[in-house]
């Protein structure tokens, strides 16, 4: 039992340094033992240390922290002045070259607006000539139904007048 006591008062305190447990302190009512004043006080030293360092750490990961921001800020600060200076020469290049850009992606865009236009308009006149051929074939057909009809009624007209003349010959020899 004595041996066991050095080991649980290790383990506390690799427990406590490490920062798996905290400050309280619980006691082992299985065992029956408790901390020596002198165990107790150790505890609280090195926890105390252990808090010490902990803080320290924490001090020094905002300092760096805020440094990081600072640079990252110029930075930032640096792309924008260096996007600037960039636009600049490339308008040195070419004064005109912008508007030489913006008429060539105009002109590309027209072109590609270009294209199925032309195939509609392909489409259509196929579709305007089909019509107009379907159109002349019916006004054709037309025209000679009303010529067959023109000539049936010719035809009609003499048959009735003849008819006609035979009954008035007819209706003249009965008187």
């Amino acid at each position: 039992m004595q041996n066991q006591q050095p080991q649980q008062q290790q383990q506390l305190q690799t427990l406590l340094a490490s920062g798996q447990i905290s400050g309280s302190l619980s006691f082992n009512n299985n065992n029956n033992s408790l901390l020596s004043k002198e165990d107790e006080e150790m505890s609280k030293s090195a926890l105390s240390t252990f808090k010490a360092k902990e803080e320290e750490i924490e001090k020094k990961k905002l300092e760096v922290k805020e440094k990081v921001q600072a640079q990252l800020g110029r930075i930032e600060e640096e792309t924008r002045r260096l996007a600037i200076i960039r636009e600049e020469l490339e308008a040195l290049a070419d004064p005109m070259k912008k508007e030489v850009s913006m008429v060539r992606k105009r002109i590309d865009t027209v072109n590609k607006e270009l294209k199925p236009l032309g195939l509609t308009c392909q489409k259509k006149e196929r579709e305007y000539k089909e019509a107009q051929e379907a159109f002349n074939e019916k006004h054709k057909e037309k025209v000679q139904l009303i010529s067959r009809l023109m000539e049936l009624v010719g035809e009609s007209e003499k048959m009735r007048m003849k008819k006609l003349e035979e009954l008035s010959k007819s209706i003249e020899t009965i008187h």
